[in-house]
């Protein structure tokens, strides 16, 4: 697969391991929604590591006053695409428990494959914000694409997507069309299949954190 520059693929021991249990067929619900929000954690501790607002506040320690970096309160936005992104945000809130969270709501056509859109919520003024994107299956990329549009349409110009299993095609596709994001994929699988499922991918992600098959 051809390279870009703003993409990062994962290679961990710890994320590794954990997504292989994450693919068992018999992996609980209750399991494979911790392995999710682990990975999750995981991923925001280096997805984050540039771009974020900081400030410099003075501290009193026991000894001394000193010059400490800060995150800026108000600073991050989590944006799940739902349903399967629900999945992601406490993995995220571990890190900044008081990131607000907006919704994006797609579904795919089952005969286009094509993401339709069917519900929008964002905090005020979140143009302003690092908006992080989340969704656990970057599969065609369709959906990824137009939540990415969506917020840019709402003036949001520092945007990094999260997923944690992607196929190269819907990679490609992200990272070409918004070569202004960062794309942060702690797995790439080998391919789609024809019904644009991720092989070997790890089933709906969506039915294996809510129990809904």
């Amino acid at each position: 697969m051809k390279t870009y520059p703003n993409v990062t693929i994962f290679d961990h021991p710890l994320i590794d391991h954990k997504i292989a249990i994450l693919r068992d067929e018999k992996t609980s619900m209750k399991e494979f929604r911790e392995l999710v929000e682990e990975i999750t954690t995981l991923m925001t501790f280096e997805c984050l590591r540039e771009g974020v607002p900081t400030t410099e506040i003075q501290v009193q320690t026991p000894l001394e006053v000193c010059t400490q970096r800060v995150v800026q309160d108000d600073a991050i936005v989590i944006v799940p695409i739902l349903r399967a992104g629900l999945g992601m945000v406490n993995g995220v809130h571990v890190l900044f428990p008081s990131a607000k969270v907006g919704h994006i709501g797609l579904y795919r056509d089952e005969e286009t494959l094509e993401p339709q859109e069917y519900y929008c919520k964002l905090p005020k003024q979140i143009s302003e914000k690092l908006v992080l994107v989340v969704d656990p299956m970057l599969a065609t990329g369709g959906s990824a694409c137009d939540a990415i549009r969506k917020l840019k349409d709402h003036g949001c110009k520092h945007i990094k997507f999260m997923a944690v299993i992607g196929a190269p095609e819907g990679i490609s596709r992200v990272a070409e069309a918004h070569p202004d994001v960062q794309i942060y994929v702690s797995t790439q699988d080998r391919c789609l299949n024809d019904h644009g499922y991720i092989l070997p991918g790890l089933g709906d992600a969506g039915d294996r954190l809510f129990g809904t098959k």
